[in-house]
């Protein structure tokens, strides 16, 4: 594993969009929850930077609000945390509201030899550039580490992502930008790695020799409740396919890396997914969720601020290859969409079929689960006898739980925060590893673009699971024994 690295002495975090929803929900608890496990140091400080006009007394409010205490000690925790808190106001806009900030930053860093500044972009992708250009005219500490942290989408295709990237290149080094997606944080997703690699009973059992089929699912039972015009211009392919599955799909099937330092784990991963041909329209199966069957929940068509007309995707699944010798014939069987029947995200590794069956009769074939959320654990489907005194011996598939019961699990952004404040890159994605995956699945984004006869995406019930074809498209692509 990658050297320990502590947090930097006299480090700053800026949350840009300190008052929106990421900020609220995601980062004031994360980072609540490394101060309550006594992970920041004594000195760190956090500055909420947004247009808005908001008192210091308001903004440790709204700190405070979604954090739950659970026992008394807590209380004083979180009264120590707010007290190194403070808030710019950047109504001002342009030059002022960055000067602004920096005067705050040079407060905070008087009479201290370094000052180590972190920057997290909790704001929409269409003004990363601008506020990246601000921070580093304004805002570049001159003593010490500065960095930026930016929340996917990273792009809509492979070209406006390269196009990002070189929009950042004159002002911030690749060692400077953590990228966040914010699935690499969970804790069954970093045990892939762990299961993977440090269990010899599964290192060498997984590939095509052994391996059927792999399936990975994302599903959500709620739909676009309040994003819709956000979804309608990303769509779930953009949103969840491009970014969390291929980050899943590459740590499920890249090779051994030397170690696990940042560089070495994002070469296998980028070597892995450059085996991997880019999705065909003829594997894929695109779906719009219409009202559901009582009527009790919208059509996607109903949200605010989405068209009539909208052929934007809320489910897709799609089949994926990987051709290199480990995989070689193996489907990989991806799908993810809103307002379906549960919302579940799990991986299932499908083993070929035992050839003993001459000897038990019929024999199921194992099935190893990983399931990320929610309930984390991971389930191994084996066949044994089912005790009996009768003279008929039954063979049946038993599940061997290794669920994570009794274990308090960091939030992903925790896990995120912590290595984003200690400069470790190992979950973050390089930029190489974006154009692997935008390459991945561009062409079929553009061919969903087009907006042909044959790509109108088929409506299914809010609360089901799934357009009509589903289940043919899966079977059509899993192994025969």
């Amino acid at each position: 594993m990658p050297t320990e690295v502590e947090i930097q002495e006299n480090s700053v975090l800026v949350i840009l969009g300190a008052s929106g929803d990421l900020a609220k929900k995601k980062l004031y608890p994360a980072l609540f929850g490394l101060e309550r496990r006594s992970l920041l140091p004594a000195s760190f400080q956090i500055i909420g930077f947004a247009p808005d006009k908001i008192e210091h007394e308001e903004f440790v409010k709204l700190i405070k609000s979604p954090i739950k205490l659970e026992i008394p000690r807590h209380a004083e925790q979180l009264a120590e945390f707010s007290s190194r808190c403070s808030y710019v106001s950047g109504h001002e806009g342009g030059d002022k509201a960055f000067q602004a900030l920096q005067k705050r930053l040079e407060e905070l860093g008087h009479g201290k030899k370094e000052q180590n500044r972190l920057f997290y972009l909790a704001l929409p992708p269409s003004v990363f550039v601008l506020m990246s250009e601000q921070l580093k005219k304004h805002c570049y500490s001159k003593r010490g580490d500065t960095r930026i942290i930016i929340e996917k989408p990273f792009g809509h295709d492979l070209e406006s992502s390269r196009d990002l990237q070189k929009a950042l290149d004159p002002n911030w080094r690749e060692d400077e930008i953590f990228r966040v997606d914010h699935y690499l944080g969970k804790e069954v997703v970093n045990n892939l790695l762990v299961m993977r690699f440090g269990n010899e009973i599964f290192g060498s059992i997984w590939n095509c020799r052994h391996i059927d089929s792999v399936e990975v699912s994302i599903t959500e039972a709620g739909g676009a409740e309040g994003r819709g015009s956000y979804f309608n211009r990303s769509g779930a392919i953009r949103d969840v396919m491009q970014n969390h599955m291929t980050q899943i799909l590459a740590l499920l099937t890249m090779e051994r890396p030397r170690s696990f330092s940042a560089n070495d784990l994002c070469n296998e991963k980028v070597r892995v997914l450059s085996w991997m041909p880019p999705i065909a329209p003829t594997n894929t199966l695109v779906g719009q969720y219409g009202p559901s069957t009582g009527g009790s929940k919208p059509a996607f068509k109903d949200e605010e601020d989405v068209p009539n007309d909208s052929r934007c995707v809320t489910f897709c699944a799609a089949i994926a290859h990987i051709d290199n010798e480990r995989w070689s014939g193996v489907p990989f069987l991806l799908k993810a969409g809103k307002a379906l029947n549960e919302s579940k995200t799990i991986i299932t590794i499908n083993f070929l079929p035992s050839p003993n069956t001459h000897i038990f009769g019929p024999l199921s074939p194992n099935q190893l689960t990983i399931r990320i959320q929610p309930d984390e654990g991971v389930f191994l489907k084996i066949n044994s006898f089912r005790p009996t005194l009768g003279p008929d011996t039954k063979i049946e598939p038993t599940d061997l739980d290794l669920t994570y019961r009794g274990r308090e699990i960091p939030e992903a952004y925790e896990a995120l925060l912590l290595d984003a404040l200690k400069g470790d890159y190992s979950r973050s994605v390089r930029r190489d590893e974006l154009d692997e995956s935008w390459r991945v699945w561009t062409p079929l984004l553009h061919f969903l673009d087009e907006e042909r006869d044959d790509t109108v995406p088929i409506q299914y019930p809010y609360g089901s699971t799934g357009p009509e074809g589903l289940g043919e498209l899966m079977e059509s692509h899993r192994h025969k024994s």
